[in-house]
């Protein structure tokens, strides 16, 4: 069994989009993140507690899938139909007991909230087989409430409202208006620990419901063809610096119709318009992380995406990447590399959802000049098999795991293990994403246990902004996603073509890579 639960946890609550399913015309929800061979959990190594999901900030993400879509599926593998001898626990499931573990009864708060009486009507939710009508969320106040009241349970002591004489006892810091306590006996108490993380966890409060303009499309907004080469922007200040009427955009979201439903309708006063416009870019970062971290990868290894047509895999990927996906959340890679032949990105994992980017993968080159995003749902080395050995879809020239978490135990790490030796045996360019340096340290020394060569890893200098908190264990300090990565090619025995060019080029092996602004400050030699 898993010593600590998976990173994943339900879904936000503030992922309804403004039309679908309800008398209101709220449903859906999605985020971010990665994933392993069941959609991964991120999360720090040990005993510590579970690291937030960059889709799992606030309770209910799930929430709605809304309108799963209609898109054909990829065909299945020519395998027997036996299941995979080495099978990875639901990391879902693992998010819950975590959960309960820190705080017991807060899963069946928040499936209570989401009008849901197992787990099982919450993956049915993940798999697009629960409507958005289902969820019982009538007004946008209904809604913030709701998702408000999953985070309503004492910081020290750990009781929930229904186990307090009075229910209504609890209060929320003033301060950052996201921890609540149950009396002043346990806010003292819990004062010389919450005090260290009281100004990140108000951030932390405030991204959790501004992030609702994601879904509602108000976030990000447009951005422009990159006005310097890819290898000249070193990270979000250089990219920030590059947008046209940056002050322009910003107040237009400020002053939009959504982010004025949202403070009459969140129970909160309206911030200032400068935390609010911090919120945005810190969101916009959140938001642009992935395709950016994508494009940092193919600079490290040389691949020029206006040589050839190109194919990224992101192995593990799971609802975090794909519930409510569009198919233009990675057109950024087009603004980053002007004049490319075509990039295809194949969201490959046993919990990818149904929605627009459900297709199957090209068996051609990309569109010149489009990425096109697509997916297969399923295991990485079941779909090697079946697809990319039988040519019906391209072989990758990188892949990418964000967040993947095999770190964790040793069910995950078994889980993982077919696509890490399939990844290293035919010396594929591989880019993972980690939270912290912890995560860091236990990743490489598996890697190294695997033989993988390790070429590289640092901080990720595009690396969320958005500072997250665990959710049931919010007095931590907050991790932000994809802050280091480690590149790997082929098992260390080879001499790995390219290498050396890749190495003397770049100035970086097994260290702080110096390509891309990634100044990183952790020591070689970590695991």
């Amino acid at each position: 069994m898993c010593t600590r639960a998976a990173r994943h946890q339900p879904a936000p609550l503030s992922s309804l989009p403004p039309q679908a399913g309800t008398s209101s015309g709220m449903a859906g929800g999605r985020r971010r993140g990665g994933g392993g061979r069941r959609g991964g959990p991120r999360q720090h190594p040990g005993n510590q507690e579970l690291s937030p999901s960059p889709a799992s900030r606030s309770p209910a993400a799930t929430m709605a899938q809304q309108k799963a879509g209609t898109a054909p599926k990829t065909s299945r593998p020519k395998k027997p139909v036996e299941e995979p001898v080495a099978r990875a626990p639901d990391v879902d499931s693992l998010g819950f007991q975590a959960m309960d573990r820190n705080v017991p009864g807060l899963s069946h708060v928040i499936l209570q909230k989401l009008n849901m009486k197992s787990y099982e009507d919450y993956k049915s939710a993940m798999d697009g087989r629960k409507s958005g009508s289902d969820f019982g969320i009538r007004t946008y106040f209904d809604m913030f409430q709701k998702m408000e009241d999953t985070f309503k349970f004492c910081a020290e002591c750990k009781k929930l409202p229904n186990a307090l004489p009075d229910p209504k006892s609890l209060r929320r810091c003033k301060r950052c208006q996201n921890v609540y306590y149950c009396g002043v006996a346990c806010q003292r108490a819990n004062w010389p620990l919450h005090k260290k993380f009281c100004k990140k966890l108000k951030l932390v409060a405030l991204d959790r419901l501004v992030e609702w303009l994601v879904f509602t499309g108000d976030i990000p907004f447009p951005t422009e063809t990159w006005t310097k080469p890819a290898q000249d922007v070193k990270g979000w200040e250089d990219w920030f610096s590059m947008q046209g009427q940056l002050e322009e955009k910003l107040g237009a979201i400020l002053a939009g119709r959504y982010m004025t439903l949202l403070w009459a309708n969140a129970g909160k006063p309206r911030p200032e318009d400068g935390e609010l416009r911090e919120s945005v870019r810190r969101l916009v970062t959140d938001f642009h992380s992935r395709p950016l971290t994508i494009g940092l990868g193919l600079q490290l290894f040389g691949i020029n995406p206006l040589a050839k047509a190109l194919t990224v895999h992101v192995v593990g990927a799971s609802h975090v990447e794909t519930l409510n996906a569009r198919l233009t959340d990675y057109d950024e890679l087009t603004r980053m590399f002007p004049g490319h032949q075509g990039i295809e990105v194949v969201m490959v994992g046993v919990d990818v959802v149904d929605g627009p980017i459900m297709r199957p993968p090209l068996a051609t080159p990309a569109p010149q000049g489009r990425v096109y995003l697509s997916s297969y749902k399923g295991l990485y080395h079941d779909f090697w098999e079946s697809h990319v050995e039988t040519k019906l879809a391209a072989r990758p020239d990188l892949v990418v795991g964000f967040h993947p978490g095999f770190h964790a135990c040793p069910d995950l790490l078994a889980g993982w293990l077919p696509t890490l030796l399939l990844l290293r045996d035919y010396r594929l360019p591989v880019l993972f994403t980690v939270y912290s340096e912890q995560e860091l340290k236990s990743s490489l020394q598996i890697l190294v246990e695997l033989e993988m060569h390790i070429m590289g890893y640092a901080t990720n200098p595009f690396a969320s902004l958005r500072p997250e908190q665990v959710y049931s264990s919010p007095n931590k300090a907050p991790v932000y996603c994809s802050s280091y990565y480690i590149t790997l090619l082929g098992p260390v025995t080879l001499a790995v073509p390219g290498a050396e060019e890749l190495e003397d080029g770049d100035g970086w092996q097994g260290g702080e890579p110096s390509a891309a602004g990634a100044a990183g400050s952790i020591a070689p030699g970590l695991g």
